[in-house]
């Protein structure tokens, strides 16, 4: 199994949004790393979900549910890539941006060395770490 980031504005769409939807497709990932990082993600790969610009936290986990098929938001033809992704379970509390930098042990995920990119991989212990903070 691996472990990944999604980041996504809860003004254009939140967890609550994704909770009460079910599922949805991954789409509008428009930067090439974060597009070769959605081609990587397996079914029952865990994701977790963070609420970018305006309240940077985590604020649950998903999971893949099936891979990477062409965006449907994409013009045909494109290299575009969308993953299906389902809620697996809410965070007791969200964990935000700035406990995750004073936290030892996420010294080196990738929200903070690469703060602008919105689709990334976590090691095993980084997403341990941050579902520890957020029980």
């Amino acid at each position: 199994m691996n472990y990944w980031l999604v980041k996504s504005e809860p003004a254009a769409y939140s967890w609550a949004d994704f909770t009460r939807d079910g599922s949805t497709d991954w789409t509008g990932v428009r930067n090439y790393q974060a597009r070769n990082f959605l081609q990587q993600m397996q079914p029952e790969d865990l994701v977790l979900y963070y609420h970018s610009v305006s309240d940077k936290e985590v604020v649950g986990v998903a999971q893949v549910v099936a891979p990477a098929a062409p965006d449907v938001t994409a013009e045909a033809g494109s290299p575009w890539v969308a993953v299906r992704l389902k809620p697996f379970q809410p965070l007791a509390r969200a964990v935000s941006l700035a406990h995750i930098k004073q936290d030892a042990r996420l010294g080196q995920i990738g929200l903070l060395r690469q703060s602008r990119l919105s689709v990334m991989p976590l090691r095993p212990e980084e997403f341990d770490a941050i579902l520890e903070l957020g029980s």
